[in-house]
């Protein structure tokens, strides 16, 4: 597959490049619904919300990432996922996300709320993968 027929895309969290290559298609989480990007998307500039993103790369399996909002940057081909957090699949510890999300049920605050959002983001990562 020629080069012009896949996306560059680029997943960074605050501390690091989680993941970068290319790929035939991403689908993410907007704050408008979901998103799927292919070649030759018109430009957007979307806010993420809590959740999973999907990566077709080229060469390999559907990859799949949590990340706590953000921001997604599509043009010319390029795709820019840009949140405080995100991890792939596996590398998330999905027995310490459930224990964070049944905590954060047993509290009453819209801080535990988003706890709870980005834990179950975590799990459903996982479980996509699996």
């Amino acid at each position: 597959m020629a080069d012009n027929d896949q996306l560059q895309v680029e997943l960074v969290a605050a501390d690091r490049t989680v993941w970068s290559g290319q790929a035939t298609m991403i689908i993410a989480k907007t704050a408008d619904g979901d998103i799927g990007v292919l070649r030759n998307h018109m430009p957007v500039l979307s806010l993420l919300v809590d959740g999973v993103i999907s990566v077709d790369p080229v060469d390999g399996d559907r990859m799949y990432a949590a990340v706590d909002g953000g921001f997604l940057s599509v043009a010319n081909n390029r795709v820019s996922i840009l949140a405080q957090y995100a991890a792939l699949a596996d590398e998330i510890d999905v027995e310490a996300a459930r224990a964070e999300f049944e905590a954060a049920q047993g509290e009453d605050s819209d801080e535990a709320q988003e706890r709870a959002r980005r834990a179950e983001a975590r799990i459903r990562a996982v479980e996509k993968a699996s």
